[in-house]
């Protein structure tokens, strides 16, 4: 295929039987793009099987789908006109395997939904039109298929045509045409049709070459979601596709959701003749970076001064397939590019029928139901408002293993919502330093790293930290002792005890602390950080290599004990701590006195690389 031309992914969709598969193998049979011998060979199956031939068959890849005589799975092929080259997406109208649609569509950036002339509009028809509305995807056209089944009826078509329009124009789709065809015996497929000689439109190939690919998605904000860091050589390579924007060699980048400020120091390639210093949205990339610290699969790249949003809490619009009903307070998990959070809906504000599109109140939302809901991630994650940048404001819902839903971002909840702020400075830029991390670290003799102490107020985090710097000094290790209520006399002192002020001061150590490890030292941080999340921020923030979490573990009754004066009003609060889920070291406080030494000395055991 030639490489000049552009590429245009598009969905087919529609009810069950209704052609779609027949539409698309003639497409393919038409264009001359199935491999040499493949309808032979299919032809040969058909009759071995006692069918007959159906131009279906050639997208058929799983035995049990010929078997069954329905299109199971997604299937993409790929074929070319002489204008562009096409990745055509077969999506199934089957009720049962109308979630694998989720997967398919959400890729496709214009639609062909099919409807049988015959059976006219069914609920699936109507169920797929939704779910392209939700999806954003408005460049649609309309096929009305097997018109041979109808003897070429204008009038059947024109009635099929006036019943969807009504309700495709109740969920603002608009179609860019109706097209009559036959697709078994290829009329207005890729030729026009003599059958129907009042139909002056273009036939669907023509229909296609006409949709006009959206402009300027190159020059939208930058979103790179990372999907793996590869180790090559003295390389970490940073690799995932631009889903929007453009990247230059030299950009200065944040990384998100820690907001760390970077440079990109390369735009890597297999061969010198394949290199670039320019990448844009659509393109599978690798690059370097100049400041080297610890990046993961999920995390996004933007421009300073195109930040996207993190935060926890937003108003999404869902479409639910599950056989479970979809209900408040259960965890389940949504996947946005390649990052994935476990999440919760908090509200359900309001449900609609897909097919009659009227509304309902009830606090349970069934298959096949769209829904105004608002949800909450279980940690801050990145997004966009669908309005603003489709690829960052649509996600799909799992339920245990299963693809259940999918959803569109609409607005950010601001009474609810906890926000990591990027970088708002303007004009700024990392300096470049003749003395690296590196270098530091090896004059000092150690690794620069953070041991954060975490637990209730009385747990005695303060104690062992207080003789764990003593204990790390007299080993001739470089340390400081990081207290965080120290902060709150200087950095801190504009900030409350209150959950979104307790956010805050999490971070503002995080970035100090992160500091102290930059310069080769050993930080040791002690600071309540009750919420899990935060932790994991923190973390994010300080380097999974440079962070070490200590959690420091004794009940209400032991750390009331221990310190009676923090606990006079609201005291059942103070109890509230969200465990970590990933691994941490744990030292276990018992109901007698602890001592003190001996839990620093199961620490410099633990750490015993320090």
């Amino acid at each position: 295929m030639a490489k000049d031309k552009e590429n245009l992914n598009i969905v087919v969709v529609g009810h069950v039987d209704h052609g779609k598969s027949t539409l698309i193998g003639r497409l393919l049979y038409d264009t001359g793009s199935l491999p040499e011998g493949e309808i032979e060979k299919v032809k040969r199956i058909s009759e071995e099987n006692g069918k007959k031939f159906e131009y279906a068959y050639l997208l058929d890849a799983f035995e049990e789908e010929q078997k069954q005589g329905i299109t199971i799975d997604i299937t993409m092929l790929q074929f070319f006109t002489e204008k562009r080259d096409y990745v055509i997406i077969d999506a199934p109208g089957h009720k049962e395997f109308l979630k694998n649609m989720i997967s398919g569509a959400a890729s496709a950036e214009a639609a062909i939904l099919v409807v049988d002339a015959k059976e006219g509009v069914q609920e699936q028809s109507k169920r797929h039109g939704y779910i392209l509305s939700l999806l954003g995807i408005k460049k649609v056209f309309v096929a009305i298929n097997k018109m041979d089944l109808v003897d070429y009826s204008e009038d059947r078509f024109n009635e099929v045509q006036s019943e969807f329009n009504k309700f495709l124009n109740n969920i603002n789709i608009y179609p860019e045409g109706y097209i009559p065809i036959s697709a078994a015996n290829g009329d207005n497929v890729a030729n026009k049709s003599e059958k129907m000689p009042w139909y002056n439109g273009q036939n669907i190939l023509e229909s296609m070459d006409s949709i006009e690919k959206d402009r300027g998605i190159e020059e939208k904000e930058l979103r790179f979601p990372i999907q793996d860091v590869y180790k090559f050589d003295s390389r970490r390579i940073i690799a995932g596709r631009i889903e929007s924007g453009t990247l230059r060699k030299g950009d200065e980048i944040v990384i998100y959701p820690s907001g760390k400020t970077t440079k990109v120091k390369s735009i890597e390639a297999w061969q010198d003749r394949d290199r670039t210093d320019v990448v844009t949205a659509g393109m599978s990339v690798g690059i370097t970076v100049e400041n080297e610290f610890y990046n993961k699969r999920g995390e996004f790249i933007c421009h300073k001064d195109a930040p996207i949003t993190v935060g926890n809490v937003f108003n999404a619009n869902v479409f639910w397939l599950g056989d479970n009903n979809l209900v408040k307070d259960k965890t389940y998990k949504l996947k946005i590019e390649t990052q994935e959070a476990e999440f919760k809906i908090i509200s359900i504000n309001k449900i609609t029928d897909a097919v009659t599109l009227d509304s309902d109140e009830r606090n349970f939302i069934k298959k096949n139901d769209v829904a105004e809901v608002t949800i909450k991630t279980e940690k801050p994650i990145c997004f966009d408002k669908f309005s603003e940048l489709q690829s960052t404001g649509r996600f799909v819902i799992v339920d245990g293993y299963d693809i259940s839903g999918g959803g569109i971002i609409s607005a950010v909840e601001d009474s609810l919502k906890r926000e990591i702020k990027g970088v708002k400075s303007k004009n700024i830029s990392i300096r470049k330093r003749l003395v690296s991390r590196r270098d530091r670290e090896k004059n000092l003799g150690q690794s620069g790293k953070v041991i954060w102490l975490t637990g209730l107020p009385g747990c005695g985090k303060n104690e062992i930290a207080v003789k764990l710097e003593k204990r790390l000094m007299d080993l001739g290790k470089k340390v400081y002792y990081l207290d965080s209520s120290h902060l709150r006399f200087g950095l801190s002192s504009d900030l409350t005890f209150k959950p979104e002020d307790a956010h805050e001061q999490t971070r503002r150590i995080a970035e100090v602390a992160n500091l102290f490890a930059d310069s080769g030292m050993i930080t040791i941080v002690t600071s309540v950080s009750r919420f899990k999340e935060d932790r994991e921020y923190a973390k994010s923030i300080i380097g999974e290599k440079s962070y070490v979490e200590i959690f420091i573990d004794a009940d209400g009754e032991v750390c009331r004990k221990r310190n009676p004066s923090i606990f006079s009003e609201d005291s059942d609060s103070i109890f509230e701590y969200e465990r970590s889920d990933y691994p941490v070291i744990t030292l276990y406080i018992g109901k007698s006195e602890f001592n003190s030494d001996s839990k620093v000395e199961d620490i410099v055991d633990v750490l015993g690389y320090i």
